[in-house]
């Protein structure tokens, strides 16, 4: 839910809080956006009507401006205006019905087929074909950005009927929360930036690039904004990007409160929270002396104090997360992650009668990233409060990864990006990109295949990871969206959607049934 911000004021505390006006009421960052802090007792503002307008945007063109290929945050905030998917994913993981306009799912689970609107067109009025879907994904499947979640993946091709069939090597309950991957032009996957079938093109037509509303959009949606046309002006560092939106007219921008390149807006704005889908955890080594205890490595999640790690780090731009997923996840079970919320007599009951191994704990990070470094730190003081020594090892580039293929540490701290459908399967498989040292967890990996073929195996997979204790979420992290006031209509963020718009559709209405 969207609050109405006058000022922002940082305050000497662990909350990150935004006063307004004479009465300097508080507010707090929360998953969905801002809301009021729990002493405040006003109004809530009303919304002035926003007009039809042009709106400025920001951008850094040395960094990838193809969908598909670039990983820049703030280059990302312009694609879904440009750019569509099979289906949508809203921010409380609802799928929606894009580009597609049917699909099918065989009984196992393991083959769909997608069918295209048959309305649905790129920017120079081409239609959309199944080619075009296919060598999307296949880019995708190859990309950085969005490689992780084609785990499963066997093949992705056109069937004679002109549908889109993706086979699996196992069942997915719910493959379209997967499918909110920009599609392009076959031809153009490799272009610095593609045609896209969104409501707004590339326009390069003046002396500087810009965004113009299509006047033969093939979809009819209500907007979160109304600008004709759009300008982009060049961004050259967070400094330079707050100082444009607060005095040069830059109308919205996504920022990282968690990067130590974060600078605080002091402007009158409007903010939101959208979720990056980042996910922070500690992991141990299956060879580590210290931590064979099962007690004692089940004690270790009791340990750290997340909502602490949240407030302190991520100036309240995050959420604690007890269990291996996103916390405002379906899949998230509030009543199981109350048994393993912070506690920390449990560690102390935990270490009555421990015998120490002779060496230091080693406790892995990577050094690249200094906040990171930080936090893995206070963990540390946090376990030597407890008498444990630790041995903090801060290794960067290819001396981390080394260390944690070859399992040179007994903790490490972690950072991954979850898929839309929180699998973990890449933790517990020897395949597995997140696999450390050749992890061959056979029965924890059953679990994951089984929460992915249906949702209620999601319960009994965290119940047994937390119970196991080698892995020990810690929180996500989301965007702060800030934008000029009464410059947007209502906007819903979402993950890499931060202009989510709805097109009417269903899941149901969409779905074959054979």
């Amino acid at each position: 839910m969207r609050r109405w911000i006058c000022s922002i004021l940082m305050i000497a505390s662990l909350l990150s809080l935004v006063g307004c006006g004479e009465a300097e009421k508080a507010y707090v960052p929360t998953g969905d956006g801002l809301s009021y802090h729990e002493d405040y007792t006003g109004p809530v503002e009303t919304r002035p009507q926003v007009q039809a307008q042009n709106m400025t945007l920001t951008y850094y063109p040395e960094r990838s401006l193809n969908p598909i290929q670039a990983t820049d945050f703030t280059n990302r905030t312009l694609f879904s205006l440009l750019y569509q998917p099979l289906f949508s994913v809203d921010r409380d993981y609802k799928m929606e019905p894009v580009l597609c306009e049917r699909y099918s799912m065989s009984q196992d689970m393991r083959n769909y087929t997608f069918y295209l609107d048959p309305k649905a067109t790129f920017s120079d009025g081409s239609r959309v074909r199944p080619e075009d879907v296919c060598a999307s994904l296949q880019a995708a499947m190859l990309s950085s950005y969005y490689s992780g979640r084609f785990r499963h993946f066997l093949s992705i091709t056109v069937t004679e009927d002109q549908g889109i069939a993706v086979s699996l090597s196992t069942a997915y309950e719910n493959l379209p929360i997967l499918l909110d991957i920009p599609i392009v032009k076959e031809s153009q996957v490799d272009e610095p930036r593609p045609l896209g079938s969104g409501p707004y093109i590339w326009d390069a037509s003046s002396t500087s690039l810009c965004l113009r509303k299509r006047a033969n959009w093939w979809c009819s949606a209500e907007l979160p904004l109304s600008a004709p046309m759009i300008s982009l002006v060049v961004a050259e560092s967070n400094p330079q990007i707050r100082d444009n939106f607060q005095f040069n007219g830059l109308s919205l921008v996504c920022t990282d409160p968690g990067s130590d390149k974060y600078t605080d807006y002091r402007s009158d704005f409007e903010l939101w929270a959208c979720e990056s889908g980042h996910f922070l955890y500690l992991a141990v080594s299956e060879a580590s002396s210290w931590f064979s205890d099962p007690d004692l490595r089940k004690a270790l999640t009791y340990t750290v104090d997340r909502d602490k790690l949240v407030q302190t780090y991520y100036r309240g731009f995050g959420i604690a997360a007890t269990l291996p997923a996103l916390p405002t996840s379906p899949y998230y079970s509030q009543k199981l992650a109350e048994k393993y919320g912070y506690d920390p007599q449990v560690m102390s009951k935990a270490l009555e009668g421990f015998t120490h191994p002779e060496y230091p704990m080693v406790f892995l990070v990577n050094s690249d990233d200094s906040l990171r470094t930080r936090m893995a730190r206070s963990i540390a003081e946090t376990l030597e409060s407890y008498g444990i020594a630790v041995t903090m090892k801060e290794l960067s580039g290819e001396a981390y990864r080394s260390a944690l293929r070859e399992r040179n540490y007994d903790l490490y701290l972690g950072e991954t990006k979850l898929s839309a459908n929180m699998d973990l399967s890449a933790f517990f498989h020897t395949t597995g990109a997140l696999s450390y040292g050749g992890v061959d967890d056979t029965a924890t990996y059953s679990l994951c295949l089984q929460a992915l073929e249906n949702h209620g195996n999601y319960y009994t997979l965290h119940q047994t990871v937390m119970e196991d204790g080698m892995l020990v979420p810690l929180l996500s992290y989301t965007y702060a969206v800030y934008a000029t006031r009464g410059t947007l209509l209502e906007l819903t963020p979402a993950r890499d959607n931060i202009f989510y718009y709805s097109l009417g559709k269903t899941m149901e209405g969409a779905f074959i049934r054979n």
